[in-house]
């Protein structure tokens, strides 16, 4: 009932915004003249059959409360995807876990999460003394914790490796958080715009954090926010049990509820989508015939609407706004643009190292090695970690009340996002330019040169595009701040007066001119001069290394885009000096995985011992056995993994295989159970195929000992269960 009230008020606006967005597109298409052109080439397909990382890790099962090691693969999706172990995902068995990390936060420690968990159900907090909800076996946990959805409990053994997975899953959810394409010209803006509409009609202005994912999770997010409080209200009093297990149950509940509204809001959204596009072809022609008598019309409203609301506008500007542009503005620039430097920084460091390299080690010979890797910088989460990190600083003190700014990680997300791509653009560049030198080198010393000399020529495009790039984003950024703050501001006055003028839109028109719009572009035009001076006046003064906007670079490679426009280049196949015997598969095996497999290199112990949680190993103390609400140190976990190992080795080698098939037979074929239906895949962030998910020659090699787990079959299940430990749980 909620869903559906929600989604026919949502759907309305959409309908609406859906044609002023056509418009504008066409509009833009028939007029537009971009702004400055970007220097850096652009990527079309950054991550084509790749997988972004894959290693071991280990997750706690909630049904048998139980710790198991689990191989994990991140594809070019940036979905997180749990294989039952390394062989299981090498034989291309269903996967245990699909999870889209959109909307989910990174916890590094269980006290932060109990007390979000103490938080999501009033009054109900374990009593000292008391097991809490979740205990980890080491110090080093990983938890993915969601406001509505389902709970991931991972842990590893050491810091090092909890920082490196942190870098992962962060980087996930960065990803997946974007989930709304920015190429899609019309329904991006139509849908984002409806969902701003939908919520100040609610009186609720200012930013959104759960704006993330693709479109149906952020309509399930926004039934949720509404829903969730009568659900607690009702059901919490009636939970049973002691507290962590009222809470526990509650996690499951707001879960089933979750996955309940999304596939309703999907059917409702994706009927209005379908009837939307429907009429796009008539209601485009229609744009294209009247186009000038539109933008009159439109052009009419305006001034009408801006004698109204302009005078009152430049008043709450000038009082409200204005006098704190400047400490926004700087707030935003300083740690952004320090996030820009790490990035040329990283570029430059790694260039020059693979420089070193490769005229130590053997010239062209080593140069596909090197440029294979260099080629998916943008994209490795750890070594990109550094320049993330600076946008941690980013504090809009006292003013994030001042103009209802519940959480800066909206800007934080986008400017991360700027800067993986900054990134990918000059390396992209570079490897381009490089490409087209290589016929023309004469030996090491000219290779060395030329990569030397390409290297300063693609840093100084970087420092043009990240000027203009980081002012677009301040310019985006303070209205997203300044302009929901006028608008709650100027409502008592102006948003009641607002229908006398829909008598000024021919009816033909209503389609592509709404009051609402044109009221909003009004009072963005009463602070857009403010800002566009702020950015301006900041880049006169050099500041943080901007450019001024009248400094443009004009044709200084006229033919470097023609280049960009050619086949992606594969250097290992071109220039790795492999002999011809070796297999394709393998070469390409070699070059597959973006990011090394993640190791404790300070200890003997090799990281992923799954014989700690084989159901044939000794079974690890439960917490409470040994030492009652004291969890088990480190040490001792480490040395339950030696002692399992070592008896685990001692065992005769007949059960291996059938270990290795995980309880089941070679010649049958899996049960229904393990297989996964087309339905079960994730909404936004669906698993490489097959075939692009062989594993990297990098990974690890683990034996046969540590990789087999004792399993039975489980029984078949309803389609869409998503609750037992032993068959495939999907997320979204």
């Amino acid at each position: 009932e909620k869903t559906g009230k929600v989604l026919g008020e949502f759907c309305r606006c959409y309908r609406e915004q859906f044609g002023v967005a056509l418009f504008n597109s066409v509009r833009y298409e028939i007029e537009g003249t971009g702004g400055p052109q970007a220097q850096l080439l652009h990527r079309k397909v950054p991550l084509e059959d790749h997988v972004i990382y894959s290693g071991n890790i280990f997750q706690y099962i909630e049904e048998n409360k139980k710790w198991r090691n689990r191989f994990c693969v991140v594809p070019h999706n940036y979905g997180l995807v749990l294989y039952e172990n390394k062989l299981a995902y090498e034989r291309e068995l269903p996967p245990r876990v699909l999870v889209n990390s959109a909307g989910y936060k990174i916890l590094t420690s269980v006290e932060q999460y109990l007390e979000l968990v103490n938080n999501s159900l009033p009054g109900v907090t374990p009593k000292s003394g008391h097991s809490p909800i979740l205990k980890c076996p080491t110090d080093f946990p990983l938890i993915l914790w969601h406001p509505y959805a389902r709970h991931y409990y991972f842990c590893v053994m050491t810091g090092k490796e909890q920082e490196k997975w942190r870098a992962v899953f962060q980087d996930c959810v960065r990803h997946c958080n974007n989930g709304i394409s920015e190429d899609s010209k019309v329904e991006a803006p139509a849908f984002t715009d409806a969902i701003r509409m939908y919520r100040q009609s609610k009186e609720q202005y200012g930013t959104w954090d759960m704006l993330c994912g693709n479109e149906t999770q952020v309509l399930s997010n926004l039934v949720m926010e509404e829903l969730l409080p009568e659900l607690r209200s009702t059901i919490g009093p009636r939970l049973k049990g002691k507290a962590p297990e009222r809470q526990r149950t509650w996690i499951q509940v707001s879960d089933a509820v979750y996955r309940m509204v999304y596939e309703l809001a999907k059917a409702q959204y994706d009927a209005a989508v379908a009837g939307c596009e429907q009429e796009r072809p008539q209601l485009e022609s229609t744009i294209r015939t009247d186009m000038d008598q539109i933008i009159t019309s439109k052009e009419h409203l305006a001034s009408k609407i801006r004698a109204f609301v302009l005078p009152k506008a430049e008043v709450c500007v000038r009082n409200h706004v204005q006098p704190y542009i400047s400490s926004i503005l700087e707030a935003l620039m300083t740690p952004t643009s320090q996030g820009f430097a790490e990035v040329r920084e990283v570029f430059f460091k790694e260039v020059t190292d693979m420089n070193m390299n490769v005229v130590n080690e053997g010239g062209l010979e080593k140069l596909a090695e090197y440029m294979e890797k260099l080629s998916h910088l943008a994209f490795h989460p750890v070594k990109m970690q550094s320049c993330y990190e600076k946008m941690d600083q980013l504090k809009l003190e006292g003013l994030q009340q001042r103009f209802d700014v519940s959480s800066t990680s909206v800007f934080k997300q986008r400017a991360q996002i700027h800067m993986r791509q900054q990134m990918d653009d000059a390396v992209y560049t570079f490897e381009t330019l490089l490409h087209q030198e290589l016929g023309k080198l004469q030996g090491k010393d000219d290779l060395c040169n030329s990569i030397q000399r390409i290297l300063e020529r693609v840093l100084k495009k970087f420092d043009y595009d990240s000027s203009t790039v980081r002012k677009k984003f301040f310019r985006e950024a303070l209205l997203q701040i300044t302009i929901p703050f006028l608008l709650k501001k100027l409502a008592p006055t102006c948003k009641g007066e607002l229908a006398k003028f829909q008598e000024l839109i021919f009816e033909d028109f209503a389609s592509f001119i709404l009051v609402e719009n044109t009221y909003e572009e009004v009072v963005l035009q009463s602070v857009m001069k403010d800002i566009m001076q702020a950015v301006k006046e900041a880049a006169v003064q050099r500041k943080h290394n901007l450019y001024r906007d009248s400094m443009v670079m004009h044709n200084s490679d006229p033919n470097l885009h023609l280049l960009g426009e050619g086949l992606a280049i594969d250097w290992s196949e071109e220039y790795s000096g492999q002999p011809e015997a070796e297999p394709a598969a393998e070469r390409r095996r070699r070059a597959k995985q973006v990011v090394s497999v993640i190791q404790d290199d300070e200890g003997a112990l090799p990281y992923g011992a799954e014989a700690l949680l084989q159901p044939g190993s000794p079974e690890p103390r439960e917490p409470g056995e040994a030492r009652p609400g004291v969890p088990p140190s480190p040490s001792d976990a480490v040395k339950e993994i030696r002692e399992a190992l070592a008896q685990e080795s001692l065992r005769d080698g007949t059960g291996l295989e059938e270990r290795l098939l995980n309880g089941t037979d070679g010649s049958a074929p899996p049960s229904p159970r393990a297989d996964v239906p087309a339905e079960a895949k994730l909404p936004h962030a669906t698993p490489a195929p097959a075939g692009a998910q062989s594993p990297s020659a990098a990974c690890h090699q683990r034996s046969d000992n540590e990789t087999g787990e004792h399993g039975e079959h489980s029984p078949p299940q309803p389609r869409g269960t998503t609750e037992s430990g032993e068959g495939v749980q999907t997320e979204f």
